[in-house]
């Protein structure tokens, strides 16, 4: 989707701070980080939210989830503990019409979140 700010990212035509890259999957740093640690992983695919997602695109969320594990394994927080959070639609908070998953960590993280 040409308009879709996340898809330029992924594509390199906006900077990023690399987090992780292969075919399918892109992670980089949030610019306004809501923990020590937080990674946007988006699918490179546009998908513009979880309630667009098909079955066909089931090997992709999990590749998504996979490369979340990654992520964590490599920024050293895999073993105290992380949080995967989707937002979905205007009332979950999502803002970037663009499915993405935040992990978030470095630090204890309070529940309820909201």
């Amino acid at each position: 989707m040409s308009g879709c700010l996340f898809c330029k990212i992924a594509a390199g035509e906006i900077p990023s701070e690399e987090a992780y890259a292969d075919e399918e999957v892109y992670g980089f740093h949030d610019i306004s980080p809501q923990a020590p640690v937080h990674v946007l992983l988006i699918p490179r695919k546009h998908i513009a939210s979880m309630n667009d997602a098909s079955e066909a695109d089931g090997a992709l969320l999990g590749k998504l989830l996979l490369a979340a594990r990654k992520v964590a394994a490599k920024l050293g927080i895999a073993e105290g503990g992380y949080r995967l959070v989707n937002n979905c639609g205007e009332d979950g908070g999502q803002t970037v019409h663009h499915l993405h998953v935040h992990l978030l960590g470095g630090r204890g993280l309070a529940w309820p979140p909201g």
